[in-house]
């Protein structure tokens, strides 16, 4: 009798415990893409997307001179201020001008007496002229007093250049500026003796607006640069801090290098920039972004672009919420965007975020969207899941009636 109930009970366990309808498998009536995935989307639309170059230049001042006495002497006064901004032809600094007073005073006789002397052989010789009409004096004597009048000419011509060259050097004793700019840390102190044409000089000055930006370009894109240059196209230059957040001033392109470097592969390149704030220092390293045109294409997020075996490839998702793996062909792009010339059309819903969880067919739901139905709401037999054979899981009535006795 307790074998017959064992028996019965054991019957009863496996009526209860074994699957209905014939299901097997782990996966539900609809197939592994039943399962949805929560991704982030966009919608494929026309942009104008700047074609820009970035590149990392180094600002170049137009002029840089350095502050050098032409004369020989004491520097008695130093009219500037380090650092200061100056202009051109302002007084900055004094040397001693005594001894070359005295030399232009010098000069200044020599000619003056040398001209009298002109002036006295000027006038014996047009008395010579008029008694050789009369036949008064031999010509040999006329002759001879017209080259001493050509010879005293002479030298007052010398005495003339003696003199400017003497008023040139007094005036060199007066140290101004050349060009307008800024100028740097003095090197020579006033009561110091300086020299003509040191190699030090007194201090530097540099032009600070306008100011230039050298940067490489790659030699691919010398074409495009050309091409717009020759069309007379105004190319917009930013120059960026080196976190590329800020733009320190905005200028344009001015001119390519006639060679390419064969190490390197680029061509030097030059922005100018007004410089009006005084943003940029000379020497300083940026960030260039140079701007060759604008493009209408149609655009995506850069997170919507992922690369394959076949190339890069978007999921594109239907009407269905099903995603399919679709080629695409890319073009210029930007931090946040890229161009699709090929593969995609306007209003198309891309996926940007999830698409790691993908396959084509999958099953998607948008974030933000309203989440699917519950399962109690549903019809049976379509979205049910069902556990493996076996293990029970969610079970129809159970069939046969079988129970534990």
């Amino acid at each position: 009798m307790i074998v017959l109930l064992a028996a019965l009970g054991g019957l009863g366990w496996w009526l209860a415990k074994r699957p209905s309808g014939g299901q097997s498998g782990m996966f539900p009536p609809g197939g592994p893409g039943a399962f949805t995935v929560t991704v982030g989307h966009a919608t494929v639309q026309p942009a104008d997307l700047p074609v820009t170059l970035d590149a990392l230049g180094t600002v170049t001042p137009l002029v840089t001179v350095t502050l050098t006495p032409q004369v020989g002497g004491v520097l008695t006064e130093v009219l500037f201020q380090e650092g200061q901004d100056v202009k051109k032809g302002q007084l900055l600094a004094r040397i001693d001008p005594r001894a070359y007073e005295q030399a232009l005073m010098q000069a200044q006789g020599t000619r003056a007496r040398d001209e009298a002397q002109l002036d006295a052989a000027r006038v014996t010789l047009a008395r010579y002229r008029t008694l050789l009409g009369q036949d008064s004096i031999a010509r040999q004597e006329v002759d001879t007093q017209a080259a001493l009048v050509k010879q005293l000419e002479a030298a007052v011509l010398g005495d003339k250049a003696a003199e400017a060259a003497a008023r040139l050097n007094l005036e060199h004793t007066r140290l101004v500026s050349p060009v307008t700019g800024r100028i740097g840390l003095r090197t020579v102190d006033p009561g110091n003796m300086v020299t003509a044409n040191s190699s030090t000089g007194i201090a530097t000055i540099t032009q600070m607006n306008p100011i230039d930006v050298e940067f490489s370009v790659p030699q691919d894109r010398v074409p495009d640069i050309q091409g717009q240059v020759q069309a007379q196209a105004a190319l917009k230059v930013d120059a960026m801090d080196r976190t590329r957040t800020q733009v320190l001033d905005s200028g344009r392109f001015l001119t390519l290098n006639n060679v390419i470097d064969t190490t390197t592969g680029t061509v030097k390149a030059k922005a100018r920039f007004g410089n009006d704030k005084g943003s940029l220092f000379p020497n300083q390293f940026v960030n260039v972004r140079l701007t060759l045109r604008t493009d209408r294409a149609l655009v995506v997020p850069v997170t919507a672009v992922r690369t394959g075996p076949q190339g890069p490839f978007v999921y594109v998702i239907g009407e269905d919420s099903r995603v399919a793996m679709r080629p695409v062909k890319r073009g210029e792009s930007t931090v946040q965007v890229v161009a699709i010339t090929e593969g995609l059309k306007e209003g198309e819903r891309v996926v940007t975020e999830g698409g790691d969880r993908l396959s084509d067919g999958s099953l998607v739901q948008l974030q933000g969207a309203a989440p699917p139905a519950p399962r109690a709401n549903r019809p049976r037999g379509q979205g049910e899941r069902r556990g493996p054979p076996g293990e029970g899981g969610q079970r129809g009535p159970r069939q046969g009636g079988g129970g534990r006795p």
